[in-house]
């Protein structure tokens, strides 16, 4: 794991994004539909946003990236674990005019990411991928090899990269295009163990822990992917726009473990001094900084950078420090530039 997570820190890696739930949303009324089922802005087209999408109490049932191909047609992807749910609030919430299909496993494909990503995706297409003609969140259809994709400028990882998504008969042409053009730039493959131990160097949050039907937007950090003024009344507006003004009672923190021989995974207690203040979410190795990262819920009010407390892991606590700076790319250069 190690090895792949240096490989996307010093060159290139590449992974699969058959692991994301994705559905093509169509028709004259798309972009209304979608801006009443997400909380978020709707990007433009050409661009991509990241929304939650709540329930009417205000929780969150969905973190989702909104790409826009063009003013009838968007691509969604979330986790390829909530297809179930997700389409019942699909088709819950359908509206003549609009088309919802879910193509999970119609479309596939592979992200690349680290500093030499651009590198390589400038070999494989006759597109102009440079920083000024490809930004951050940027979406654009482009042939890759001789597959016809759709290529994202955004990645997981926290670094420079690029989601390239293709029909699922291309995927063996696609694979075998990168990484016979990665080959003198040291591309490597990386899997989800890795991707999970990268994402924990930003802090990061993973559906299923950070995010869940148990938490709110406030509560996570999502709200800062809320549009709270836009117009149109959006499905759980009031319950957010409540929270909001109270203000959350607990919040996800970042904290650096002093681990022994374990990490943590979830659910473990956050001491400090001899109570239970909180519990952890997710956590895990980072092997690019040689450090236990763990992610979880304090009361706002205890929270404060530098915070020592102890997080119990196989029943032994061990000392952690709340940290509120990212282990890498502090001031995203590098995902951004």
């Amino acid at each position: 794991t190690r090895q792949e997570v240096m490989a996307v820190r010093n060159g290139v890696g590449i992974n699969e994004v058959q692991n994301f739930g994705k559905y093509r949303v169509k028709g004259e009324k798309a972009r209304a539909w979608l801006d009443r089922i997400m909380a978020g802005l709707i990007p433009k087209p050409g661009r991509l946003s990241l929304t939650p999408m709540l329930a009417e109490s205000g929780k969150i049932i969905g973190d989702f990236t909104v790409s826009c191909l063009s003013e009838t047609e968007f691509q969604l992807t979330a986790s390829y674990g909530a297809q179930g749910w997700h389409g019942r609030w699909f088709e819950t919430h359908a509206e003549p005019g609009v088309t919802v299909e879910n193509i999970s496993d119609a479309r596939s494909g592979f992200q690349i990411a680290g500093p030499k990503a651009r590198d390589l995706l400038a070999r494989v297409t006759r597109a102009d991928v440079s920083a000024e003609a490809f930004r951050f969140m940027d979406v654009k259809r482009m042939t890759v090899g001789m597959a016809n994709c759709i290529v994202q400028r955004v990645s997981y990882t926290a670094d420079l990269g690029y989601e390239i998504y293709c029909d699922h008969m291309s995927v063996r042409h696609l694979w075998t295009t990168l990484t016979e053009a990665g080959q003198d730039l040291g591309i490597r493959p990386f899997g989800m163990r890795a991707m999970m131990s990268l994402r924990l160097d930003k802090f990061f949050g993973s559906w299923g822990r950070e995010f869940s039907p148990d938490y709110t937007p406030c509560e996570t950090g999502l709200d800062r992917f809320i549009r709270w003024n836009k117009p149109v009344a959006w499905i759980g507006k009031s319950a957010a726009m409540a929270e909001k003004a109270s203000g959350p009672k607990r919040k996800l923190c970042a904290f650096v473990v002093d681990a022994n021989e374990a990490d943590v995974v979830a659910w473990e207690p956050i001491w400090l001094g001899e109570e239970v203040v909180g519990f952890c979410t997710s956590g895990g190795y980072s092997h690019f900084t040689g450090k236990s990262v763990a992610q979880g819920f304090l009361p706002c009010d205890k929270i404060k950078d530098g915070l020592a407390v102890e997080i119990e892991i196989l029943g032994e606590r061990r000392p952690a420090t709340l940290v509120m700076t990212p282990l890498f790319d502090v001031d995203g250069a590098r995902m951004r530039g």
